[in-house]
């Protein structure tokens, strides 16, 4: 059995050892099978928090994690990019 890392780089897991999957829960404020807003939203609260407390908050962890599950990595990159470019769509 494989199991991902942080990194997206694969790491032996023993036989025997149960993995749970893990995603983001469920939010009520994105009750739609479309879940575009929460990726979206996940990202800018993590930056946001990011900028005020740091990344190592606890609740900025959450959004992170949130948003690695929601969000297609190509999303990410390019929002990424963006936010250093000064060209992101959202005040951070």
């Amino acid at each position: 059995m494989v199991k991902y890392t942080e990194l997206g780089k694969a790491a032996a897991v023993p036989i025997g050892t149960e993995v749970q999957p893990c995603t983001a829960p469920y939010d009520p404020r994105f009750p739609n099978q479309n879940q575009t807003r929460y990726c979206f939203t996940s990202y800018v609260d993590f930056q946001r928090c990011k900028k005020r407390h740091g990344e190592d908050y606890e609740a900025c962890k959450y959004f992170k994690k949130v948003y690695n599950a929601m969000c297609p990595n190509a999303w990410i990159e390019k929002w990424n990019d963006q936010i250093d470019n000064g060209t992101f769509q959202v005040d951070i």
